[in-house]
Parts: structure tokens; sequence; C-alpha cells
């Protein structure tokens, strides 16, 4: 059946070989236009019933398929036309024979303007409209594919999607745009069949009454009774198939994505409003009570139209349900206080106001639900711990589309949101204004736009991030949660933490806890991770570290660093990806020592004039390594990276930085700026290293680097 199946294209690529190299009988011509006619009606039929455009990805191949066969039947025909047409209108077969003689009545004059009329219509308003909308679809599907992407990431990024779907999704855009730049061409094919068959038309008319009347010796009115008529039989059998492949292709580019096929789209939106069936009715009525107008025909459709828009107005029956016999409340008892009246703190709540609840409830259609689950799982793989259960709950006192999110029962954030409308993001560059509510981004407080539903597609061509209401409240939390990680996290969890571990290494959990170091203290170190965004899911290696370095008196941001310097290799990962070599920002070694002697408590301290310089260069560097594709990353000697981590900390998103020991013995940086140089000195220029630099081997070399940096 496999091999079957992929010989369809190949043999009607020999067929139309065939047909066009060798003479074909009068009963083959028959068979092959009757199955080129079969064809234009299962391929319209197709297009029509499709619910989206891509289930039917194929047409653009199957039209120029369709058209290439019907141009060998042409030359087919033709040959046969002009051979023996001098014997009579059924020279060519049936097909032909019987629409030169019964579709047009004998009468070639009447079947050149049948013909024309065909050819007008086809060409010039079928073709011509679905060539211009290929053309501009084409366009507009390539100009959203950033947005639809960057949309595609956000609800990955929230969680909302899996990877799969996410990756079902990116193909499935890339698809759409292959399709409708394949229908932009294909379109040309439908256009170029329309001038053939005109050409071929006069063609045959000019070579059979010359042949005719010349080799056959026939006179002009028999040349022309023979061939016009064969001439104008083969056209017409050609220009019917590909007026409705035509219309095909013109049904394939109208049509907007949906789960319905096109006559259930259209008899839904032409009749569920029964207002236009009314006013219709109306109009034809006035008509057809005009004297001399046919009153019966007019009136009877008025009439059925009006019946139809009274049958659409009537309320849909609603299902009675038997009362259900409830037993009568008995008043409750008077008890004293005790425990269980005293309101416990939520780890994490979501108010919101009474116009959002439908986003929570899943009998109004509402998904909130599920993606804030969806982001509760997403983070505690990401971070290593389980994420408490959002507690959400309606909150009058706010109003009704605001939300607010609060950890410990303190507010974090809060935002605005509208149900049934959608926010478009500016993610930077567009290339064009909506028409909605001016807004900003509550998560990330980009420019946006609440707009209809119904501009989604015109955002996405512009250029925007387009999501809806349920998908703006879990991203806003979802990044709450991520920056606030380390409040979500107490001395239970780090236990759970140290009891999952044990399952695998006992030993070395019960030589940590209460062995080297208590509780309290594995927790601050975990804190600090978290606060700092790195992951605690490699929960072996922190406990390993923290075991060898722990209980000799050091604090918990000794303890931290040790840590940090244990999990080099996952945070340049996190930081860098898979590549080798990471771009990285250096101190220039006089400011490395001014802030070493600060931070060892040397008199004189740190001015703020010099803080603000140094603050706004890494600013500046940070924002060309992202413009380059790059995460910002500071390198510095690790006595003063905790500092300068609380000094910038919350100024930049995504920005890091990393002691010279967190480098992997493996992996190697190029310096590509260098912070508190002399203004004369470009990065190229600089002692610290430049873009070509490599400070290959910091992990093995650290103390070296430490050094050469002072």
């Amino acid at each position: 059946m496999g091999l079957m199946s992929g010989i369809g294209t190949p043999l009607v690529m020999m067929l139309l070989l065939s047909m066009i190299v060798l003479p074909l009988p009068p009963v083959i011509l028959d068979v092959l236009f009757t199955f080129n006619i079969a064809l234009a009606i299962i391929v319209l039929l197709a297009a029509v019933y499709a619910g989206r455009p891509l289930e039917f990805a194929v047409f653009p191949t199957v039209l120029l398929i369709s058209t290439l066969l019907r141009l060998g039947l042409n030359v087919a025909s033709t040959r046969v036309v002009l051979l023996e047409g001098h014997t009579g209108t059924g020279a060519a077969g049936s097909v032909i024979e019987a629409f030169g003689d019964f579709v047009v009545g004998g009468s070639y004059a009447v079947g050149l303007v049948l013909f024309t009329i065909l050819v007008v219509i086809n060409f010039v308003v079928v073709t011509k409209g679905a060539g211009r909308i290929s053309e501009v679809t084409a366009r507009f599907t390539l100009d959203a594919m950033p947005g639809k992407q960057m949309a595609i990431d956000a609800d990955l990024n929230a969680g909302l999607i899996t990877q799969d779907e996410a990756l079902r999704r990116r193909e499935e855009v890339g698809s759409e745009a292959d399709f409708y730049g394949a229908m932009d061409g294909a379109s040309k094919f439908v256009r170029g069949d329309a001038v053939a068959g005109i050409l071929i038309l006069f063609i045959n008319i000019l070579g059979g009454f010359a042949i005719g009347t010349l080799q056959h010796d026939l006179t002009a009115a028999q040349a022309a009774e023979n061939y016009v008529l064969l001439t104008i039989g083969d056209g017409l059998v050609a220009q019917i198939p590909s007026m409705l492949l035509s219309t095909a292709a013109a049904i394939i580019v109208t049509r907007m994505s949906g789960t319905a096929d096109m006559g259930a789209e259209v008899v839904s939106q032409l009749t569920d409003n029964p207002r236009i069936l009314f006013v219709a009715a109306s109009i034809i009525g006035i008509i057809g009570l005009v004297p001399g107008m046919p009153n019966t025909v007019f009136l009877g459709i008025a009439g059925v139209l009006g019946a139809i828009g009274y049958l659409k107005a009537q309320p849909a029956p609603e299902a009675t349900l038997e009362p259900e016999v409830t037993d009568e409340p008995k008043p409750a008892e008077a008890k004293d206080l005790s425990w269980d009246d005293v309101a416990q703190v939520d780890e994490i709540g979501l108010e919101v106001g009474y116009r959002l609840i439908s986003l929570v409830d899943k009998n109004q259609g509402g998904d909130l639900l599920s993606r804030i689950k969806g982001v509760r799982k997403k983070l505690s793989q990401e971070l290593g711990f389980l994420v408490h259960s959002v507690h959400i709950r309606d909150n009058l006192d706010l109003s009704p589309n605001n939300y607010r999110i609060s950890l410990h029962d303190v507010i974090a954030g809060e935002g605005e949101v509208f149900p049934g409308r959608e926010l478009a993001i500016n993610p930077g560059q567009v290339f064009g204004e909506l028409d909605g509510v001016a807004t900003k981004d509550p998560t990330f407080g980009l420019d946006a736009v609440w707009i209809d539903a119904s501009q989604r597609d015109e955002a996405q061509t512009m250029g925007y991030t387009v999501v809806d209401s349920s998908t703006v409240i879990a991203t806003h939390l979802s990044q709450i949660l991520k920056n606030q990680a380390h409040e979500l996290i107490g001395q239970d969890g780090v236990q759970q933490l140290l009891d999952k571990l044990s399952k695998s290494s006992p030993k070395l959990v019960e030589s940590l806890v209460p062995g080297v170091m208590s509780l309290s203290e594995v927790t601050r170190v975990v804190h600090n991770l978290l606060e700092e965004g790195i992951p605690v899911r490699d929960m072996r290696t922190i406990a390993e570290a923290l075991s060898d370095h722990g209980g000799k008196g050091q604090d918990s941001d000794a303890l931290t660093a040790r840590v940090r310097i244990a999990l080099g290799p996952a945070i340049f990962q996190t930081v860098n990806g898979t590549a080798r070599e990471m771009p990285v920002m250096v101190l220039d070694s006089q400011l490395e020592q001014i802030l070493l002697s600060s931070v060892e408590g040397s008199p004189g301290g740190l001015e703020p004039s010099l803080m603000d310089a140094v603050i706004q260069q890494v600013i500046q560097a940070s924002g060309k390594l992202e413009t380059d594709g790059h995460n910002p990353v500071l390198l510095v000697a690790s006595n003063i990276r905790l500092f300068l981590s609380r000094l910038l900390k919350g100024r930049m998103s995504n920005f890091y930085i990393l002691a010279y020991e967190e480098v992997p013995p493996t992996k190697s940086i190029r310096v590509v700026a260098t912070i508190g140089s002399n203004p004369g000195n470009s990065p190229g220029n600089n002692p610290g290293g430049s873009p070509g630099t490599e400070r290959g081997q910091m992990g093995g070399a650290a103390a070296g680097a430490v050094s050469a940096a002072a």
C-alpha cells in the first residue's frame, strides 16, 4: 500500500509526457477529460471542507500537477482536432462534441461568446483576486513570524505549554509560512493557465480554418463549423476545470483558521443574526410589491427569509432539572473560639476582582487554574524544590479588573487585565500602531496595548507579542516567584531536600546535619543561592561542598561562595549554554584594587560618584552584550563578587556577576569590555583584555588571573 500511494504523481507526469508526444485515440481523450473534470471537483470540495488552510497543505503541488495535466490534454486534443477535424465534430471524442454541440447549441458564435465570458470570469475576476490575496497573505505571514515565535517562547517560559507543544507550534508557524509562500507562486500557475487557454483557442481556430480550407478543400462555412465547434468544445472542457481550480485557490487563500469547514462557517455567519434575515426579507418583500415585478417569486423568497429569521430569533430550549430535595439547614450552634479560627498566612496568594472570576471558573471556560499549575510545575523543575500551591480568592475591595499577587500576605505585584481582550506587547521593534488602550506590561514594564481579539493577527503581523488575560497573570506570577524564590522555601523545605538526598547518599546527609552544620545554617546557604538565581537541583554537590568547608567558623556568605565554586560548571552552563567560550566584562586593575581595599575595611571608603560611574559603564556594556545576543556577565575577584552583586542587584535583568574561580577549567573567556578604564582606552586597547583576548583555563589558573587583574 505504501508503494502504491507514492506512484500517483510520477504516473501523472508520465501520462503528461505521453499526451504531448503520442497521438491519443478519441476514447482515451474522453476518459482523460472526464478525469480532469472529476479531479477539479475533488480539489474544490477538499478546499471547501478543509477546516484550516494547512489541512490542505499539498494544494500548491496539486494545483501545479492538475494545471500541467490540463495543458497536456490541450496539446493532445489540439493534435486530434487539427488532424481529424475535417471529418466532423465528433473527431476529438464524445466529450468535446457534447460541449461543442449540446452545451452551446451547435452554434460556434454562441460558443465563442460563452467561452469569452468564462475566460473573463476566470482571468479577470477569480485568478486576479486570488493572486493579489496570495501575495499579501504571504508577505503578512512572513512579517508575523517573529511575533508568533516570541508568543510561543513566552508561553513556554511561563510554563503554559510543554516543550513538545512549543515544538509543534513552531513547526506549524514554519509550515504556514511555507504554505502561503508556495500559494503565492501557485497563483501564477492559475493565471498563466487562463492566458494559455485564450491563446490556444485562437491558435486552434486559425490553424484549423487554414488546414480545413487549404488541405482538405472544405468551404469556409464547413471549416468554421467543424474546427470552431471542436475548438470551442475543447476550450470549454478545459476552462470549466480551470475555473474550478481557480475558485479552489481563491477559497484556500481567503480562509481563516478555524475548526469548521467553509460551508458550516458561511451558513453560521450569514444566518446566526436574525436581524440580517429580517432586514433582507423586508427589502425583498418591498421589491416584490412594486408593480410589474415578479411578485410571487420575490414575496415567496421574502417569506422564506422571514421564517428562517423567526426560527433563529427563538431562544434555545433549556433543559429542565428536577429540583433537589435538601434538608432544612440547622441553625449553627454557638461554639467557643479555637486555633482553627486563626487564619493562616498564605505562602502564595492571588486575589482577583469580580470581573476576573470567569478566568478561574472552569465552568465559564476559564483556564487560569491550569496555567498556574503549569507555572508551579515548571518552576519546581527549574529551581529544584516544590513550589507551594497558590491560594486564589476574590476580593471585592479590588477594582473589577485588577489582580494582586502576595507572598506571605505581603503584596509582591499587581496589575489590571481585561477578559475577552488581548494584550499586544511591544518587544522593542514593531511596524505600526494599534487601536486600543495603551498600558504597560505588568511583568516587565514594556509598552503594550489592550486590543480586541479580532486584531490578534494584525498585531502579530506588526511584530507585537499577543497574549490573553490568563497568560498575563500567569507570566507575572511566574516572574515574581522566580525573583523571590528564596522566600518560598524554609527549613521544612530544606529538610525535605535533605531527606530526598538521603535516599541516595545517606552518609553524606548524616555527616552534614547535624554533624557539621545545623539545619538553619544550611537553609541560609540555600536562601543565598536562590536569591542570586542559582537553582538547588544539584543538592548532592551543595551538600558535599558544605560538608568539606562547613564547621570552620565561616559565615553563610563565605560558605555560599564555596558552594558557588563547586557549582561552577552548572552556573557557566546556565549563563553561556553549551558554548566553550564566554564573553565577559572585567574591572580595570586600579578599580579592582580600590574595591578590594574598601571591602577589606581600609580607611577612605568609596566615593558615590565613582560607584555611579561604574554602574553606568556596566549598564552600557551590558546593553552591548545583549544586543550581540549574549547574557551580560561581569567577572571579578571572589572577594568583591558579593559586594558588587548586592550593589547591582535589581538594576538589570539577566545580569550575572561571577568570580574567577567559578569558571570551570575546561572553559575559556573572552574579555569584551573593561569597566573603569580611561575614556581614551577602547576595549581593544584596555590592558585588561580585548574582544580577541582569551583568558583560557580560568578555573585552573584563577589565582594567577586575580593577581594579574590586581
